[in-house]
């Protein structure tokens, strides 16, 4: 029998915490574990109680041990001067997004930054920012579509079979997933996957309440510049990692999130986190943090995970259920997040949170896709890990226009155009995605050379976006 003399040796505190550890070491007792593997179990979960919360035998020492931390205090007044950070592709930046960037780096838990070259403005941090903390993760410095990611899938097949069997590829898209605010699966319809009995669903009053969305909208997509589509990979060389031999695959790419789920934690925690700074500056008011020595910190990061989860097996319904459509299976997956927070450290070995908003990872050798516009190239990359860039890169081409600007001066027969000269076939998509809206993609990779190794191109063929009102 595990006693409360045993735990207060090892440390732990005086108070319901004993009692709660002693339950759970009953529980691991009765299941036969080991007293001293026991023991060092129970250490484990005080050591990093939000890892525990979503596991049921552990949940309310978790919680009791959160509720115990005591948050560094921090003073809401801005640095006087940015934190110094790195700017790839200057030339493709305005000034509005390097303001936005400082800005940010002049919070009080700020360590270090860094700007990709597609960035542009955001709301709270720019697009392409990357932003390093002390012990703190921002929400809205992740964003609204948490874990917002690429899935590249390459198939045993030839493109020329696009040609040959256009409208069962096209038909796949407009059937085997949905597009668009709100859009969701009638019930009869509704894909299955292992993510829908994840644990974490029942950890949190929010997570709980949500959990029905995602039954609803898991295997679709959002509008805007979300997308699914056929084409072309070429990949320039052998690649051992991947088991490719150099060639050209036919491939499907998409690039969603973790919709409604997602959204929801956003504005949950920001509001939380808003509530906990009343005093930081109003221009800075997206940008309130939440300490991770903290329970909401905790529940946040708990959520945005388990929403990490949920963006990754989206993608895995949508590829099989439209590849499936056509017979295929896949050779190879690239995938990655670039909306989303990550427990890293920095060179001198100091522990940072690095919030990658509208950013792919690239960390030495570190597969990830970065995407063009619906009429141009996406690439397939691998990091160079680059400190100065906190081991990041661009998460696209980056808009070159607002989407209002877009919509008021760029005309659907010039899109058209541009599209056709391509060879591209599009389903769905709103003027303020026109190609013509983007930096150009070549532009965009070149400028950052020093943060990534391309190591293969895709080229879209049949392209699926949410559909303008009115549209089908």
């Amino acid at each position: 029998m595990i006693s409360g003399k045993m735990l207060k040796a090892r440390g732990w505190p005086e108070g319901k915490v004993i009692g709660l550890a002693k339950a759970a070491a009953q529980t691991l007792e009765d299941e036969g574990m080991e007293r001293e593997a026991i023991l060092d179990r129970l250490d484990q979960v005080r050591a990093d109680p939000g890892a525990y919360l979503a596991t049921p035998r552990y949940a309310d020492l978790a919680r009791e041990c959160i509720r115990r931390m005591t948050p560094e205090p921090t003073d809401d007044k801005l640095r006087e001067q940015p934190v110094a950070y790195g700017v790839w592709g200057e030339e493709c930046i305005d000034v509005e997004a390097r303001t936005q960037i400082e800005r940010a780096l002049r919070l009080p838990v700020a360590v270090a930054g860094a700007l990709m070259p597609d960035a542009h403005v955001g709301y709270g941090l720019p697009i392409g920012g990357v932003l390093a903390t002390d012990n703190a993760v921002i929400p809205y410095a992740v964003g609204v579509d948490i874990a917002c990611r690429m899935r590249l899938s390459v198939y045993p097949v030839s493109p020329i079979t696009l040609g040959q069997r256009r409208n069962d590829f096209k038909r796949s898209l407009l059937t085997r997933t949905r597009f668009g605010q709100g859009e969701s699966w009638e019930r009869n319809d509704r894909p299955e996957h292992p993510v829908l009995d994840d644990p974490a669903w029942d950890a949190t009053r929010l997570l709980k309440s949500l959990h029905i969305k995602a039954e609803q909208q898991l295997g679709t997509s959002g509008s805007g510049n979300h997308f699914v589509e056929w084409g072309t990979f070429r990949l320039y060389a052998d690649d051992e990692e991947l088991g490719l031999a150099a060639g050209e695959y036919l491939a499907l790419l998409s690039h969603s999130g973790s919709r409604a789920v997602g959204f929801k934690i956003a504005n949950t925690f920001t509001d939380v986190a808003s509530r906990e700074h009343p005093h930081l500056d109003p221009s800075l008011r997206h940008l309130a943090w939440l300490s991770l020595s903290s329970e909401a910190g905790q529940e946040y990061w708990l959520s945005m995970e388990l929403a990490g989860r949920f963006a990754a097996a989206n993608h895995y319904v949508i590829h099989h259920r439209v590849a499936g459509e056509v017979g295929l299976k896949e050779l190879a997956v690239i995938e990655n997040h670039h909306n989303f927070a990550f427990r890293e450290k920095l060179p001198d070995g100091s522990p940072v949170v690095v919030h990658r908003k509208g950013a792919t990872p690239a960390e030495m050798g570190t597969l990830g896709v970065i995407p063009g516009s619906m009429g141009d190239a996406g690439y397939v990359v691998r990091g160079r890990g680059k400190p100065d860039a906190l081991n990041s890169a661009s998460h696209g081409a980056g808009r070159a226009m607002s989407r209002r600007a877009a919509i008021n001066s760029i005309s659907r027969s010039a899109r058209d155009e541009y599209l056709r000269e391509r060879g591209i076939t599009l389903l769905g998509g709103g003027m303020d995605e026109s190609p013509q809206a983007y930096k150009p993609i070549e532009t965009v990779i070149a400028a950052q050379d020093e943060l990534i190794e391309v190591i293969g191109k895709f080229t879209p063929r049949i392209v699926r976006m949410a559909d303008e009102a009115g549209e089908y």
